[in-house]
């Protein structure tokens, strides 16, 4: 990956997830200086504030217990519209959350603009869980676990947008590693619309390596533009405690930077999103850090440019 001009946007959201505190994300990213880091690295970096919802008020559905649907609905919009326009100029959004919840917004943007560019979207979902839940499937009710099924056009999500997808992501362009949490809906659904899923035991029995190249090199082959979608559950806890969906067995300090440094050496990466950082749960701001570190990987930090550090 060459020299970048990046794009920081913060999304203070956290009405998708079952925990407060994400709504701290945005600035817990800045405190931790991954504008000073990636600047560092040679890059131009630009930090655009915080976007703000819409104002959205949907009808209630009787029956259905949908937490804060018209607030993910706001928010869907407002990044849609942001990432459409982001994703047709030369510069490279770093999305910083927030709950996963916004990707809704911002995958199916890259996607709007992916298709007005004539190529295809690629989606790499680096997380604990697959949030491929639909309205229906939701047993929750928490709108983090649903942003991926409504990215690839499943049925039933028309109140994010008020209309529905023009341009989904196609299922079959997308990866996600590291899961360790899947709903037995989200599994049929996940194998009814082709989505390729790599648990920790499939990561343990081929390595990370195997399972993220041949993925990159069928982006490459498609000239494919590539978004990265990486929450911080996605480490195991032991390591990045700042998060409100822990699930024990995650990637370790080296699975993740490996990871990291494979899509800079790949050039592929055109938007990121950095998602679940709870600075209210994490210790001393490892977990920030840990995520600034990380990016900073795959803007091009090497092994050896890594000082000692105490915690």
């Amino acid at each position: 990956m060459s020299v970048q001009d990046i794009t920081l946007i913060g999304v203070p959201l956290e009405a998708g997830a079952g925990r407060r505190g994400c709504i701290m994300g945005p600035d817990a990213f800045r405190t931790a200086g991954l504008s000073e880091a990636l600047g560092e690295l040679g890059h131009s970096v630009r930090d655009v504030g915080n976007i703000q919802p819409e104002q959205v008020s949907l009808p209630e559905t009787p029956g259905v217990v949908l937490k804060n649907l018209d607030a993910i609905a706001g928010w869907t919009r407002a990044l849609h519209g942001r990432a459409l326009e982001l994703g047709l100029r030369e510069t490279l959004p770093i999305y910083m959350g927030g709950d996963h919840a916004l990707a809704a917004g911002t995958v199916t943007g890259h996607a709007a603009a992916a298709n007005e560019l004539g190529r295809p979207l690629f989606v790499l979902w680096l997380d604990a869980h697959t949030d491929f839940n639909t309205l229906d499937s939701t047993r929750s009710g928490n709108l983090h676990g649903t942003p991926l099924a409504f990215a690839c056009g499943l049925p039933g999500f028309e109140s994010y947008l008020g209309h529905p997808l023009n341009a989904p992501v196609d299922p079959g362009n997308v990866e996600i590693l590291g899961v360790r949490s899947i709903d037995r809906q989200e599994s049929e659904l996940l194998l009814e619309y082709g989505v390729s899923v790599s648990d920790m035991r499939r990561i343990d029995e081929i390595g990370i390596a195997g399972l993220l190249r041949p993925f990159l090199d069928r982006v490459a082959e498609a000239n494919g533009l590539l978004h990265v979608s990486l929450d911080v559950d996605f480490i195991d806890p032991e390591i990045a405690p700042a998060v409100g969906t822990t699930v024990p067995g995650g990637a370790t300090f080296r699975e993740a930077h490996l990871v990291m440094e494979m899509l800079h050496d790949s050039g592929l990466v055109t938007s990121l999103d950095l998602v679940e950082l709870n600075p209210f749960l994490d210790d001393r701001g490892r977990t920030a850090r840990l995520m600034v570190d990380l990016t900073s990987s795959l803007f091009g930090k090497r092994v050896f440019d890594r000082p000692t550090r105490s915690f």
